[in-house]
């Protein structure tokens, strides 16, 4: 069977961030994805790591 362990991958080297500004506060972020836009043209919201966390639903 396949290694499971959670250990994070390293062979990926390092992350595009983008800039964006966080739908519910205002603030500027850097965001792992390109922030986009709807089927509408309407731009998806973008989170910063405070506000997502807060949106975040409880684990167990």
């Amino acid at each position: 069977m396949g290694n499971f362990d959670r250990a994070p991958r390293k062979d990926f080297g390092e992350r595009e961030m983008f800039d964006a500004k966080c739908s519910e506060c205002g603030k500027d972020c850097k965001v792992p994805f390109k922030p986009s836009n709807d089927a509408q043209g309407n731009p998806r919201p973008v989170y910063c790591k405070d506000c997502y966390a807060k949106r975040r639903p409880s684990r167990y």
